[in-house]
């Protein structure tokens, strides 16, 4: 009897051809496609490609409503994040959440033994930590992992990433385009999928009526007035333009100060900083196995998804990660994520405070 796997297909190419290479490897598969916050048409569009994926290839789907759960840990968390002066990354949010908590609760209901989505990533047993791991993709530039650190180390022996080992998108499409799927070239999606106009200011506005857009002060490090600000939100760390202010040098933000609704700006060399703390913390590893009777451990980190990983002393007390890295990180922000790696394994995160 053939094991059964739940794949969460989008109508991408990705989740398409993820379903034919699970059936190569035997896999009986059941798709479903998660409603989380598109427009109807937008809905109908994904759907209908999905569904027309799995009548080709036999598959039973599934329509998944979590509209309501996606709002409540997602977008609510996205708002909130922005109204207290913070930079979220809401994918992170819903890989959590959505595709592998809610999704993995979906699978035993239907009696999945398993998971997979289109993720680049690599789930595989370790006998250096002697449990299951996440491990980057061979594709590096498409390499997803730093979104999948907060997912629960307890499901890992039951995601598949069909798609670990491709280099590249151009195989992916291939593999759609001899197997006759309409999808095969089907545009990536590049935004975050509630904001399709990728405005963020406009969509907080729209949907919270406390958002943070009292006009303050945009000061340099010592205090100085240089100028006025139009509301905390529409500023990020590491931002040179539209500050509306002169200087003698290029200036950027390097704090967003809530408490005195002030824009704190300096020059480049401001933007980088050696140390930082983390907290909301997630290990997919056993980190008493990885450090031994001591709490410091040498690894590398990234402090957002284009950055590269850089070393650093990783440091936990308690419930916060301190980390200090040997060379200094351009524009450490508050609200997102630090992931940490060992070689190729994904050690666990946390969200910058």
């Amino acid at each position: 009897m053939k094991e059964k796997v739940l794949l969460g297909m989008s109508g991408g190419v990705d989740s398409s051809v993820s379903a034919i290479l699970l059936q190569k490897q035997g896999y009986e598969v059941v798709g479903a496609t998660m409603r989380l916050w598109e427009s109807e048409d937008q809905a109908s569009a994904s759907i209908c490609d999905a569904q027309k994926v799995c009548k080709k290839l036999g598959i039973e789907h599934h329509v998944v409503d979590l509209r309501c759960e996606f709002r409540k840990r997602v977008i609510d968390n996205f708002v909130d994040a922005y109204e207290n002066a913070k930079t979220p990354n809401p994918c992170i949010e819903c890989n959590k959440y959505m595709k592998f908590d809610a999704f993995y609760n979906i699978a035993q209901e239907l009696n999945c033994k398993y998971i997979a989505t289109g993720h680049y990533a690599k789930i595989e047993y370790s006998s250096e930590y002697n449990q299951y791991v996440l491990k980057k993709s061979l594709a590096e530039a498409k390499d997803q992992t730093y979104f999948l650190y907060r997912i629960n180390k307890k499901i890992l022996p039951y995601v598949i990433f069909p798609l670990a080992d491709f280099i590249n998108k151009d195989e992916i499409r291939k593999i759609a385009e001899e197997n006759g799927l309409e999808v095969a070239q089907k545009k990536d999606s590049q935004e975050v999928c509630f904001i399709p106009n990728n405005n963020y200011i406009e969509f907080i506005k729209s949907y919270s009526n406390s958002v943070h857009t009292q006009s303050g002060n945009i000061v340099l490090k010592d205090g100085t007035i240089l100028g006025k600000h139009s509301g905390l939100i529409n500023y990020t760390i590491g931002q040179r333009k539209g500050l509306g202010i002169s200087y003698k040098e290029p200036l950027y933000v390097i704090e967003l100060d809530k408490e005195k609704n002030e824009v704190v700006v300096g020059v480049e060399k401001d933007l980088y900083s050696k140390v930082l703390k983390a907290n909301e913390l997630n290990f997919l590893i056993d980190m008493e196995r990885l450090m031994g009777a001591g709490e410091i451990a040498e690894i590398k980190a990234k402090v957002r998804y284009r950055s590269k990983e850089a070393d650093t002393i990783l440091k936990l007390e308690g419930n916060l990660a301190k980390l200090e890295f040997k060379e200094p990180q351009r524009a450490i922000t508050s609200g997102q994520s630090v992931v940490f790696y060992k070689n190729d394994v994904v050690l666990g995160g946390g969200k910058i405070i």
